[in-house]
């Protein structure tokens, strides 16, 4: 075997895990996702950046707003999902850098001074912790539903600010009556890669 992971936890991050549509009631706790958050904080990202945040949405009166700026199909699911995460890069993430990147802390000034630089990277490595939120989800014996069909101007109004870009909705919960779909075909080695 190439793969030194134990079988089981290939099974349960990537072979048996797919995009969930469907969940049971069963709630879904702060303490568990900051126990997915403790755990993919660590994962890499550029000079260590962490753009990451996220919106977690409980009640019903904010569920009825979330579910408004959605996209029709995404509606339902979100309604009755345990847990609803709003996954969204803050732009001003260097003004953490001289904490996080102690090694050269004027990164801030001389890397990331311009907003438009700072998107660009808060979305290049905000998109990198979302996946690795997606494997800590499943890390923690959670189902994602990750979608990206919102109005996603409308959700930034509702749920943030102009400091933050929504990337996507996670809806979270334990997986519920036919939640998954099949699962779609996947690139081969040989399609994906070249050997030099």
């Amino acid at each position: 075997m190439s793969l030194f992971l134990d079988p089981a936890a290939q099974d349960l991050l990537f072979r048996e895990a797919h995009t969930a549509n469907t969940f049971t009631d069963e709630p879904v706790t702060d303490e568990q996702i900051q126990a997915v958050y403790d755990l993919i904080k660590l994962a890499p990202t550029a000079f260590n950046q962490s753009p990451l945040r996220l919106v977690l949405v409980r009640s019903a009166e904010a569920r009825e707003r979330l579910v408004s700026v959605m996209a029709e199909g995404n509606q339902a699911k979100t309604r009755t999902a345990p847990l609803s995460l709003i996954v969204a890069t803050d732009n001003e993430f260097h003004q953490e850098l001289p904490t996080l990147f102690p090694a050269f802390p004027q990164a801030k000034d001389v890397f990331f001074a311009e907003r438009p630089v700072r998107e660009n990277s808060a979305l290049l490595n905000g998109a990198l912790q979302a996946g690795y939120l997606i494997l800590g989800l499943r890390a923690a014996g959670l189902a994602a539903g990750p979608m990206t069909g919102f109005d996603a101007e409308a959700l930034r109004k509702e749920f943030l600010d102009d400091e933050h870009t929504p990337l996507m909705v996670i809806n979270v919960g334990k997986p519920g009556e036919d939640a998954y779909r099949p699962r779609a075909p996947r690139l081969s080695f040989d399609q994906a890669a070249t050997v030099i």
